[in-house]
This record gives C-alpha cells, sequence and structure tokens, in this order.
C-alpha cells in the first residue's frame, strides 16, 4: 500500500519531501492542504499543525520534513539520504538543520509579505495544484489567508528587511557547502534536498533570482527542482524603506 503525503502546493519543505519519495521509488499520493485552513485539519488528524506529514502504507504518522526523510532511511536505506560516514554525517544533518531552521521560514516569511505587495501573484503559485479552487475564490480568500499566515510566520515588514539582508551571506554559506562537498554532490542527500526546495522558492522571485542565477547555488537549485510553480514580479522588494512598507496589507 501506498503512503500519503499531506501538503500545501509549493510549499518547500514539502516538495523536499516528495522528491526524497521519489529517490527513494516509494509508491504516494497527495492529499493537497490549503494555507491557514489546513491548521485544524492537521491538527485532527496528526496532532500538529504543519505539514508536510506522511502517513505511510501501515498507518505510521510522522509530521515535518526531516523527521520524515530520518523515517525514510530507516525503512529504505537505498539511496542514503545521510552518509554513514560519522563526519560527513554530522556536516550533512548540521546543513539540513540550518536549511530547516534558517533558510526556509525566511523564504516562506518573504514569500507572504510578497503576496501581500502583490496579491495578484498568489494565483501563480497554485498553478499545478489538483484543488479545483477557482480563481475568484482564491482571490476572495487571500486577505483572510494572507493575513492569517503572516502573523503565524511573523512576516513583517522589519523582519523582511532583515532576511533580505542577510541573504547574500546565506547563499554565500551554501556555496562554501558546495565547494567542500557537503552538498552538491552526484546522489542527492538530505541537506540538498531542504536547501535547494528554499532555493526553488527563492528562484521564483524575479527581484532575487539574480542572487542565485550564476551562483553554485543556483546550478544546484537546478539540478534538483529545475521547475518550480509561481512568480514574484519584480519590483515586489525593491521598496525597503521604512516610509515605504514591504507588505501591505491584503
Amino acid at each position: 500500500m501506498g503512503h500519503i503525503l499531506f501538503a500545501i502546493h509549493g510549499s518547500h519543505p514539502c516538495v523536499a519531501v516528495e522528491r526524497a519519495l521519489e529517490l527513494k521509488r516509494q509508491p504516494y499520493r497527495v492529499v493537497e492542504r490549503i494555507p491557514a485552513v489546513h491548521v485544524p485539519q492537521q491538527w485532527l488528524r496528526f496532532r500538529q499543525i504543519t505539514v508536510p506529514a506522511l502517513e505511510l502504507g501501515n498507518g505510521e504518522r510522522i509530521v515535518g520534513s526531516r523527521a520524515i526523510l530520518r523515517r525514510l532511511d530507516q525503512l529504505v536505506p537505498a539511496p542514503p539520504l545521510v552518509p554513514a560516514d560519522p563526519a560527513a554525517r554530522e556536516r550533512v544533518l548540521a546543513a539540513e538543520r540550518w536549511g530547516d531552521e534558517v533558510l526556509q521560514p525566511a523564504v516562506r516569511r518573504l514569500f507572504w509579505v510578497g503576496v501581500g505587495r502583490r496579491p495578484g501573484a498568489f494565483a501563480s503559485y497554485a498553478a499545478g495544484s489538483a484543488l479545483p479552487i477557482p480563481d475568484f475564490a482564491a482571490r476572495m480568500s487571500l486577505p483572510f489567508i494572507g493575513r492569517a499566515a503572516r502573523w503565524r510566520h511573523g512576516a513583517g515588514d522589519d523582519r523582511a528587511r532583515a532576511d533580505l539582508d542577510a541573504l547574500p551571506g546565506w547563499i554565500d554559506r551554501i556555496d562554501g557547502w558546495i565547494d567542500d562537498g557537503v552538498i552538491g554532490g552526484e546522489q542527492p542527500n538530505a541537506a540538498d534536498l531542504q536547501i535547494g526546495s528554499s532555493l526553488g522558492m527563492l528562484s521564483t522571485f524575479a527581484d532575487l533570482r539574480p542572487l542565485l542565477d550564476a551562483r553554485p547555488a543556483g546550478e544546484l537549485r537546478r539540478r534538483l527542482f529545475p521547475d518550480y510553480d509561481g512568480e514574484m514580479p519584480a519590483g515586489t522588494y525593491a521598496l525597503t524603506t521604512r516610509s515605504a512598507p514591504l507588505a501591505a496589507s491584503a
């Protein structure tokens, strides 16, 4: 029996888990959730409110991308998502943890700030969704979804500015890991998936794409996550002064 992945379409940690299932050649199907609406749905089924969540074919339930990747490695050892060598394993797990705890939430905050400024971009991120939501319904629900998401993820002006300021240094860090062989090898590991999926989302932000394109981090993204729904228009993140707030209220 196949697994069931509960996900939000385009969510970078969900994309990372789906790629891991593909690498492990595991049968699965996706149950899509709607942002913000997913909170009570996930609580009722998993007693946690986040995605991704995976229900294995045997009924076991796991929540969170890192926990899911560890469990997949236990169930299907090949190809491994973390190295067997203890030192290499620790380096990969440290990079994965940073990708999960630092890069992933920052990209999520920038997304919701961007949608606050450019509501029309939201539909492009749902282009490949299997949910039968008419465009007018998506437009009507966006003010509620956007406000709830920005509140929940702390996606305000000051935090967005700090994330944008930190981004060049973060890309330098990723390039350094590639140079050191921690990520970017022939066989993707857990850190590749965690970081690469966030770079996939980041590459849809027209203002920020030039930071990636000519870098090793950009090549990593193109190799692992070449197709990513959505386009945040140029100019979304250009206004960063306190007199010109980044996130307009939806």
